[in-house]
C-alpha cells in the first residue's frame, strides 16, 4: 500500500480496509489480519492500524473477539455503502459539479460517457 501525504495514515488504512470488505476480499464474519501482523504487512506502527481498526469498529464495521482478534461485521458492506455514499454526496459530487461547470460539460455529455462507459 502507497500511502498518501494529505491524508492521516491511520485514515487511509480504514479506507482500504473498507475497499476490502466491499471488493469481499474480507467477508462477513471473517477474521481480519491481526494488528501486530497487518502492522507489519503495511510497514506502519501497529498502533496506527489499532488507531484505525477501532474507528472501523465504532462504524459498525469490525467487531472484536477478546482474545480471537478482529472479524468483519455482518453489516459491514451496508455501513461502508452508508457512509461512502454521504461522502461521495457531501463532498465528491459538489467538487464534480463545479468542476463540470467550469469546463462548460453538460449532463447530456456526462450521461453520454457514462453510457459508453457501461457497454
Amino acid at each position: 500500500m502507497q500511502f498518501k501525504n494529505e491524508k492521516a495514515i491511520y485514515l487511509q488504512i480504514t479506507d482500504f480496509v473498507m475497499e476490502k470488505i466491499l471488493r469481499s476480499e474480507w467477508l462477513a464474519d471473517q477474521k481480519i489480519p491481526s494488528v501486530r501482523d497487518f502492522g507489519g504487512e503495511l510497514e506502519v506502527n501497529p498502533n496506527t492500524v489499532m488507531r484505525a481498526y477501532d474507528i472501523l469498529q465504532q462504524q459498525d464495521i469490525l467487531y472484536n473477539k477478546r482474545g480471537l482478534g478482529f472479524f468483519v461485521s455482518p453489516e459491514a458492506k451496508s455501513s461502508i455503502m452508508h457512509i461512502r455514499k454521504k461522502q461521495f454526496i457531501n463532498i465528491e459530487l459538489p467538487k464534480f459539479f463545479d468542476t463540470i461547470t467550469l469546463l462548460g460539460i453538460s449532463m447530456d455529455d456526462i450521461n453520454r460517457l457514462y453510457q459508453q462507459k457501461q457497454h
